[in-house]
């Protein structure tokens, strides 16, 4: 063996390669990191089922008063959740999509610490359980990229590897492959969301993210669909006329919404700079008591992530007409509050309402509607159509409405391009590399008036 080793020089470097510990060492780290993603993504999840069931469980089955405990506990809850997230954690408002965005265009990594750290990981889950326990309109599924990118980047600094950037789109990616079981829309959302140019040096970075992240995810919960399966199919000859509404439609709502919160995030920044704690508290007290008006004059259901009442939507339940209009009114306030959390879910919630009250007017089943204003409705909200069809295919494991939900989502995004140019994340990832920028250029000057 030893003379065929010397004979032929290749398979000699070849061996030692596959030997070294410098080559191994941040291969093991890395797919170490790709699992803990998958496994903290199982955990959060779990643990953002217990803060639902909780908050659902204290207003009781519909007991005279405690329906109204939501006046005093979700505005309570905002002002705690905001006060810790100005104080304990910045910079962990909001989904967390933003600042993985943000993080990738940095290249000082004292930066990118301030945005995705292993402290960023405790704030960020503790305090979306947080606000899901005082009923807010939000989800884990954008918190959870956050986590999977700060997981990703720790990994880069343990195991010595250089490809931050890289790492942070799969820490991303594995982010949404966990938390939704859909491996192939993380891999789309990497791409189209996160990166929006594909880069070929990443690939089995992502690629590999993904799929240690979605074994671990497969060990701890099994194989599953988000909502369930659907068996219904979309028929073109008499329902066209409901794609086209729900695109277009679902789309311009769905852009309605990444414009309003964009317009107001910039302007409560602006108002918040001259005292900023007590005005976050402020705000985040006013959208709070907003939320909880929305959630008892609908009966509860605009309150938390939404899931149920999509699910519900999907399985034929239409639900009532004004849903849509209310859990998206939910869902900006949670949002521009300033307390961690995601609109994954709810934006998918708001999307299936959206379906069921165009399958009102168009008729057609009611299950299809939904799904199809879901497509129409993300699409507008991310503007990013192919992660919008590819994860609702996933989430419903029916991949006869394919061309179905690819023209709703194409549909959403055109009407959503005509009304807002910018799309939500990577506008709201711009205020974090703004406030980048003012740091650097305030170091000098700092330094300069100390000397």
């Amino acid at each position: 063996m030893a003379g065929a080793l010397k004979r032929y020089p290749m398979l000699q470097r070849s061996r030692a390669l596959w030997v070294s510990r410098r080559v191994w060492r941040p291969r093991l780290v890395f797919w170490s990191g790709a699992i803990a993603v998958g496994v903290i993504s199982v955990l959060f999840a779990r643990l953002a089922d217990v803060a639902q069931i909780g908050f659902h469980m204290m207003l009781g089955q519909g007991d005279s008063w405690r329906r109204f405990l939501p006046l005093v506990v979700t505005p309570g809850g905002f002002v705690v959740c905001a006060w810790l997230a100005y104080s304990v954690f910045p910079n962990s408002q909001g989904s967390g999509i933003p600042q993985a965005i943000a993080a990738r265009h940095l290249r000082d990594d004292d930066e990118r610490q301030r945005l995705l750290s292993l402290k960023m990981i405790v704030g960020k889950i503790g305090l979306t359980l947080a606000g899901l326990m005082c009923g807010a309109s939000i989800s884990r599924e954008g918190p959870t990229v956050q986590v999977g990118a700060s997981v990703m980047l720790q990994v880069a600094r343990w195991g010595g590897i250089a490809k931050a950037k890289g790492l942070i789109l799969a820490g991303s990616a594995a982010g949404v492959a966990a938390a939704f079981n859909t491996p192939l829309a993380g891999i789309v959302f990497a791409i189209e969301e996160m990166g929006r140019t594909y880069q070929a040096r990443t690939n089995g970075l992502v690629l590999t993210a993904v799929i240690f992240a979605g074994l671990a995810s497969l060990g701890l919960s099994g194989n599953y669909t988000y909502f369930g399966v659907t068996d219904e199919t979309v028929s073109f000859t008499t329902q066209w006329p409901l794609i086209l509404g729900c695109g277009v439609i679902g789309g311009a709502f769905g852009a309605l919404f990444s414009l309003l919160v964009l317009k107001l995030t910039r302007r409560i920044r602006r108002w918040n700079t001259l005292q900023p704690l007590k005005r976050t508290l402020v705000v985040a007290a006013a959208c709070g008591l907003g939320v909880a008006i929305i959630g008892i004059a609908c009966g509860g259901i605009t309150f938390g992530t939404g899931y149920d009442q999509a699910q519900s939507a999907i399985n034929g339940t239409p639900l009532p007409w004004y849903f849509f209009i209310a859990k998206l009114a939910a869902g900006i306030l949670s949002t521009v509050s300033g307390i961690p959390g995601g609109l994954f879910a709810p934006s998918l919630s708001v999307g299936a309402g959206v379906g069921s009250a165009l399958g009102l007017v168009f008729g057609g089943n009611a299950g299809i509607a939904a799904l199809l204003g879901m497509a129409g409705y993300f699409a507008g909200v991310v503007q990013a159509p192919m992660t919008a069809f590819v994860i609702i295919l996933e989430m419903t494991g029916n991949h006869d409405n394919v061309i179905a939900l690819m023209w709703a989502s194409m549909l959403g995004y055109g009407s959503a391009r005509m009304i807002s140019r910018e799309p939500l994340y990577h506008a709201l990832s711009r205020l974090f590399v703004a406030d980048a920028i003012r740091r650097k250029r305030a170091e000098p000057a700092a330094t300069s008036s100390t000397s």
